[in-house]
């Protein structure tokens, strides 16, 4: 199976960071559902054309939050997640997107009321198209 997870190796953001995020938010968004088999840890790395060792990490970090369990000679499989679980979450992935284009947006000089204009008309857009 291949996974939609793309490497932005100009990002200040480590490797595992970026598709530890990446995966987290697929499982999140029912992309990759309870049950799915992800690749061998060397199948996804070459995938990716990145480290073993930055794969192995990404699956342990995950396992260790309950995302993934690796069952021995069978592979690593996304866990269940429950409802709660998943609205929590995504939450706090969005508050994270949010924080980080205020954070941009403040840099390049916008104020709060231009953040606030620009943010109601996207959303406008988005739900009137």
């Amino acid at each position: 199976m291949k996974i939609p997870v793309q490497i932005n190796e100009d990002s200040a953001e480590p490797l595992y960071r970026q598709v530890e995020n990446q995966l987290r938010s697929l499982i999140i968004g029912g992309t990759l559902q309870e049950g799915t088999l992800l690749p061998s840890i060397r199948e996804f790395a070459a995938d990716l054309k990145c480290s073993v060792i930055t794969i192995r990490r990404v699956y342990q970090d995950l396992e260790n939050e309950g995302w993934l369990r690796t069952r021995q000679g069978t592979g690593t499989f996304v866990m269940k997640v429950e409802q709660g679980q998943l609205t929590q979450m995504s939450e706090e992935n969005v508050r994270k997107i949010l924080k980080e284009a205020i954070q941009k947006s403040t840099a390049l000089g916008w104020d709060q009321q231009q953040l606030q204009q620009l943010f109601a008309e996207l959303i406008e857009q988005h739900f009137t198209t």
